[in-house]
């Protein structure tokens, strides 16, 4: 192997079958690219075109044909036939190995008959480590290690492949093709179904806190949360008119109950594609959004990005080259409700987020029906875009093959929205949205976990998916309260469910109720489900959210705080108890509770009938119970009382927020 070192000491190697190319990509990281024949720059993705500055990065190239760059608490060693090791650079310890595998080396490009390959990636698997991330998964568990993970987008998953290990580390695969990562016991495999070349980032941090915040360096930082945004979002599906919207939110000033947003569901348009009010239904939105601003509240818009031929704007996207096409031919086309006359459900095309002229477009629909009303916040649902499976890698995109680029969707479908309001003036841009890749953050998005069921078990599968949400870099992520499958309000079975995961959603980074509630309807144009307001589950259900509501309006200027940590070091406002703590063994092994910032730990409950549960407290410092005043050492597992009217919740002694938990109901 041949090596040479690059400009900004980075290097290059090169091999008959290979050039490899390791760069300084910011303090403590680099970036790895490899291809057959050239490497492409400038392709699109998380990372910038060009390398951040590393200025204290050592390259040495002695004369066997290995290599060694330091770059901080970062240590590259490549041997002479291209096999990369990564070390911690203080003691030397590995905290990553490139593989070989039977006859291959750790990097197998497999030709394609399309030109493209497939590409695998093989780094040693550790006894000893967990692993954290990976975006969105609805397998729940908070460790990831012995999981193969796909890497596609799909409604509740959101594939961000971003890996935080326990050793040290974290890995962003920069590949938006179709793929998986497997998680073995003895190998870590990496697999790119069709691309042009391998590429991945990886950083090394003695914390948890180092680590985020070098991927909030290279990827982006989230913009600050709009003050309103921390307050409590009221959402059904749906709200069938104008009349009926407004009438729940006065309703909830009558009742003095806080309200920041309500959400005006999908299906308020008169067609797929016109984005815009149905007038019959909704007669005039100025008026609307006026009385609500009046009140105090912010109105969120349903957007999808399916585009039915009768709309307003399919023939000139069409004409433009603004939408997805099928590599069989024509049109990429899925069958969603239409009102208009024939079958219920019609073919409909997709708007083509990687194209930046679909985007512009787009972006000139939504201002001049929306947000010259007065629109500032904009729910982009289905937006994986939600294609069966067997489409998805039919899909033809702007930037390329679906198998090659699918999952950078959901991230140029927010930097559409988010450039637009940025450029009317709007400095902390915020979109409701089902999925996220990569970077995602850096554009204001609020992931929710999608259409999940109503159970005790999928409350306690969210807990987990969040967690690893925040360890992929997006700060504002959130569940619908309750779940959305359903979910009976006159049920107390039911009921329960929905107390307790509305006292989860009381210290979720977005506190947002919604659901397709009993009795349901067929999906379609005019459907709508049973009311899902906090009076609709019953007197005694309603004394305990209306509590927490005022407990979260208590809570908001501590979210602010940690709205503004999230801006500047990228720390999830939700987080594991091994974030804060990560000297705590114990603490990285702990997944049904979790920190809401430093100081405030949440014991959720995820079990009909539970009245006490465990709770481990981290070591290192002292924690009040809320609920009693009482003061517990870390490092100890007490047995907190957890009646239905709260959750067992504890504060570091002497911080400032536990006046939020003092102050009367």
């Amino acid at each position: 192997m041949s090596a040479s070192v690059r400009d900004a000491g980075g290097l290059e190697l090169r091999t008959p079958q290979e050039v490899l190319r390791i760069e300084p990509w910011g303090p403590h990281a680099v970036r790895v690219r490899a291809a057959v024949t050239a490497i492409e720059t400038g392709l699109p993705g998380a990372l910038d075109a060009v390398a951040p500055p590393s200025p204290d990065a050592e390259l040495a190239v002695p004369d066997d044909g290995s290599a060694r760059l330091v770059n901080g608490r970062l240590t590259v060693e490549v041997d002479a036939g291209g096999r990369i090791r990564f070390l911690r650079s203080a003691t030397g310890r590995e905290l990553l190995a490139e593989k070989h595998t039977g006859h291959s080396g750790p990097r197998v490009f497999s030709p394609r008959t399309d030109g493209s390959y497939q590409v695998q990636q093989h780094f040693t698997a550790y006894e000893d480590e967990r692993i954290f991330g990976l975006g969105q998964n609805p397998n729940g568990r908070l460790d990831q290690k012995g999981v193969v993970v796909d890497l596609i987008q799909a409604n509740t998953v959101a594939a961000i492949p971003f890996l935080h290990s326990s050793r040290g580390y974290g890995l962003l695969w920069h590949n938006p093709a179709l793929g998986r990562v497997e998680l073995g016991a003895d190998t870590t495999r990496w697999v790119a179904e069709s691309t042009h070349q391998l590429d991945y980032w990886i950083t090394a941090g003695d914390t948890p806190a180092d680590i985020m915040a070098a991927y909030a360096d290279a990827t982006g930082h989230p913009p600050l949360l709009p003050e309103w945004a921390s307050g409590f979002w009221q959402s059904k599906l749906r709200y069938r008119d104008q009349d009926e919207l407004l009438t729940v939110a006065r309703e909830y000033i009558r009742r003095d109950l806080p309200l920041s947003v309500i959400v005006c569901d999908f299906f308020h348009w008169p067609r797929m594609g016109d984005w815009r009010f149905e007038p019959a239904e909704w007669p005039d939105p100025v008026a609307m959004v006026d009385e609500l601003s009046a009140l105090g509240v912010q109105l969120a818009v349903s957007v999808w990005p399916t585009v039915e031929p009768s709309s307003d704007n399919h023939d000139t996207m069409r004409t433009d080259g603004l939408l997805v096409r099928d590599a069989h031919g024509g049109l990429l086309t899925s069958h969603w409700p239409s009102r208009e006359p024939g079958p219920a459900y019609q073919p409909m095309a997709y708007y083509d987020a990687t194209n930046p002229r679909a985007r512009e477009f787009l972006w000139q629909q939504l201002r001049e029906h929306y947000y010259a009303h007065g629109i500032r916040l904009f729910w982009l649902d289905a937006c994986e875009p939600d294609v069966p499976p067997h489409l998805a890698s039919r899909a033809v995109y702007a930037a390329g093959p679906g198998a090659q680029v699918g999952n950078l969707y959901p991230l140029l479908h927010a930097q559409g929205v988010a450039d637009g309001l940025r450029s009317t003036g709007e400095d902390r841009p915020l979109t409701l949205i089902r999925s996220a890749w990569a970077g995602s953050q850096r554009h204001g998005t609020a992931l929710w976990s999608g259409d999940i069921p109503t159970t005790f078990s999928s409350l306690a599968t969210q807990i987990r998916a969040g967690l690893n949400v925040g360890l992929s870099g997006i700060p504002w992520w959130h569940t619908d309260i309750g779940g959305f499958h359903g979910g009976d309000p006159d049920d107390p079975a039911y009921r329960e469910v929905l107390v307790r995961w509305f006292q989860y959603g009381t210290f979720s980074p977005i506190m947002r109720l919604h659901g397709d509630r009993k009795p349901n309807q067929a999906f379609g144009t005019s459907m709508t489900g049973g009311p899902n307001e906090v009076w609709s589950y019953g007197e005694e259900a309603c004394g305990i959210l209306t509590a927490h509501l005022r407990l979260r309006e208590r809570l908001r200027p501590y979210l602010a705080e940690l709205s503004e940590a999230a801006h500047r070091t990228g720390a999830p406002p939700m987080r594991p108890l091994f974030f804060d703590f990560p000297g705590d063994e114990h603490a990285w092994t702990v997944d049904d509770e979790f920190l809401l910032g430093p100081d405030v730990l949440v014991a959720p409950v995820t079990e009909a009938g539970v009245r006490t549960r465990p709770v481990y407290l981290p070591a290192g410092t002292r924690w009040q119970q809320t609920a009693t005043g009482a003061v517990h050492d870390g490092g100890t597992t007490v047995d907190a009382a957890a009646p239905l009217a709260h959750l067992p919740v504890f504060v570091r002694e002497g911080a400032a927020v536990a006046t939020a938990f003092a102050a009367a109901g």
